[in-house]
């Protein structure tokens, strides 16, 4: 055997090496994919009490495979994309603050969810908040919020707070409607 040989073989099996921990690695982030017509999510609050809504289902497309590791843990990402699928009464009303208004977003919903049909379907998602941990972390203090029983003002406000020092990034997100007189 040449002697020159040995330190490349060593090499060579380092990278071998290398690529099938980064396969495995990539295997382990990859969302589980479903098809389009098959995929629901239902949404169901963690507490009964919390909102009294009627719980619905929500046809999703599978989350897209963006080309990177997502900013938060994949089992966060895909929750809070859950969460923007089938609570459009929550986000569509909750400001974002990372800047993303210039992309045109109007809301926190816009960071999750770019296209849904009239039944409120989600036809598209936005890959935004994959690589965004503001709209990450808006979206689930909202989610953790809704299932603790606040309503959307409620919500609203608490966010507002934490994020006031970034209300220069705020996209121009409609207040909530008022609340109905019992």
């Amino acid at each position: 055997m040449n002697p020159k040989a040995k330190p490349f073989t060593f090499l060579l099996g380092l990278a071998a090496l290398g690529l099938v921990t980064t396969v495995a690695l990539a295997a382990n982030q990859a969302p589980k994919t479903a098809t389009p017509s098959t995929a629901t999510v239902a949404a169901t609050p963690t507490t009964q009490a919390a909102n009294a809504m009627v719980p619905k289902k929500v046809s999703v497309p599978p989350l897209p495979n963006v080309g990177f590791a997502p900013v938060r843990p994949m089992d966060v990402v895909r929750a809070t994309y859950d969460f923007a699928a089938n609570h459009p009464e929550i986000l569509h009303y909750i400001p974002c603050f990372c800047g993303c208004g210039e992309q045109g977003h109007k809301a926190n919903e816009s960071c999750f969810v770019a296209r849904r049909d009239k039944a409120g379907n989600v036809l598209e998602w936005d890959t935004h908040g994959f690589g965004c941990t503001i709209c990450i972390d808006v979206a689930r203090e909202a989610m953790q919020l809704y299932a603790s029983g606040a309503d959307v003002r409620s919500i609203r406000a608490a966010i507002e707070k934490r994020y006031a020092d970034r209300s220069a990034e705020r996209t121009p997100t409609p207040p909530p409607p008022a609340k109905k007189a019992s």
